[in-house]
């Protein structure tokens, strides 16, 4: 009886060791896995691009784990209904997750304000589509200075808000879309004056003839016949448009209502205006934007995450979904390199992707670009492409 309860007792100890192992994992029995947080609009007028951007992660995150290797990630998601407020509150719970990195915010104005909690707290961040300077800090101002310090641990996978509006008027200007230009933005919004202040100023050296600039206070606005007869009435036969799809797509219908049709171009905030509820399609025909994704494209890369991804969701991805996508692999193979692990705290953890982001070694093939690279200011360095609406799709120029 004595010998029995003796290797009761091993056993019993045997098994407490075991649980108390299985317990440095995760709950579900697997390995430990490193927690990544993502904020954006999932509700409200910029659910588009919250959807698309947590849609495209959770098919990365499933991608990654499946290959059972050592790092593995555990996702999570909070809606901010493109509000600044909330999306402080919604970076506030998933540090309560225990958040290791935050792949996010998506939109500009909530990133700008949760970058700044990051950067307080030492949280690795990388952002799919927040594309202001604002974001990333560092960057000096029309007479040089700078005004806000480089926040050292955020970076960005989209364009910079400069970089789409150099890189329009370079477009514009090589393809001879328009002899006078109309521009209308959003004065309200980082993203939106930034491309325009950056347009502006390229124009003005390649002497691109800018006859209209007008604004509207924010993405509410509902009335855009003023800007448009300012166009019209000066004769602009392009309408540059550096903003979101939802006041865009108000734009183009009150511009066929008055029976003006200039050429339409536009930036990454435009992607996503052909799901615009009750929209119709017609009026985007042959609008042209610059994107680092055009889901046409025949490469196997590509074409093996669309159909992915409409199999899974029943529509076809955008760019912001394709940014998504990159930074989780982006952040993958940077922690393969830098020998990032789960129970790691999320300081060592950011010391240790920042230094790996910034490496001359480290570059990175996505959906949205190949031989990516990021400089010491959090900014990437990729390509754009041309797209344009045709026949009620997206398709390369």
């Amino acid at each position: 009886m004595k010998k029995f309860v003796r290797i009761m007792s091993v056993l019993t100890a045997a098994c407490l060791i075991l649980t108390a192992l299985a317990g440095c994992g995760s709950k579900d029995g697997s390995s430990a896995k490193i927690k990544i947080g993502c904020i954006g609009p999932i509700t409200g007028g910029a659910a588009i691009y919250g959807n698309a951007v947590k849609n495209a992660a959770e098919i990365a995150v499933e991608e990654i784990n499946a290959k059972g290797e050592d790092i593995q990630f555990e996702f999570k998601f909070e809606d901010d209904e493109h509000d600044a407020e909330k999306s402080v509150n919604a970076y506030n719970t998933l540090k309560d997750w225990g958040m290791q990195i935050l792949m996010g915010t998506v939109t500009t104005n909530p990133c700008i304000a949760v970058s700044s909690e990051t950067n307080a707290d030492n949280i690795f961040e990388l952002t799919p589509s927040a594309s202001s300077t604002d974001v990333i800090g560092g960057q000096p101002d029309k007479d040089g200075n700078v005004t806000i310090q480089r926040k050292s641990n955020v970076f960005q996978m989209c364009f910079t808000d400069p970089n789409q509006g150099t890189a329009s008027a370079d477009y514009i200007k090589e393809k001879n879309l328009g002899a006078k230009i109309a521009v209308i933005y959003n004065n309200g919004d980082a993203y939106s004056t930034g491309i325009y202040q950056k347009f502006d100023a390229r124009a003005k050296e390649l002497g691109l003839e800018i006859v209209s600039v007008t604004t509207f206070p924010s993405d509410d606005n509902t009335d855009f016949t003023v800007q448009l007869n300012d166009a019209k009435n000066k004769g602009a036969d392009l309408l540059f448009l550096p903003i979101y799809y939802t006041p865009a797509s108000l734009i183009l219908k009150q511009a066929k209502d008055m029976q003006y049709s200039p050429k339409v171009f536009g930036v990454d905030g435009m992607d996503g205006i052909l799901t615009v509820e009750n929209f119709d399609t017609s009026l985007a025909e042959g609008v042209m934007l610059l994107t680092p994704f055009t889901a046409d494209a025949k490469d196997e890369k590509t074409q093996n995450f669309v159909s992915k991804y409409k199999e899974k969701y029943g529509d076809t991805p955008n760019q912001f979904a394709a940014d998504a996508y990159d930074c989780i692999y982006a952040i993958y193979e940077a922690c393969k390199a830098a020998g990032v692990t789960a129970d790691m705290s999320k300081e060592d953890i950011c010391e240790k992707l920042t230094a790996q982001f910034t490496s001359s070694d480290f570059t990175f093939d996505g959906l949205t670009g190949e031989g990516m690279t990021w400089s010491d200011s959090g900014e990437v360095s990729k390509s754009p492409k041309g797209m344009v609406i045709n026949n009620g799709a997206y398709a390369g120029m």
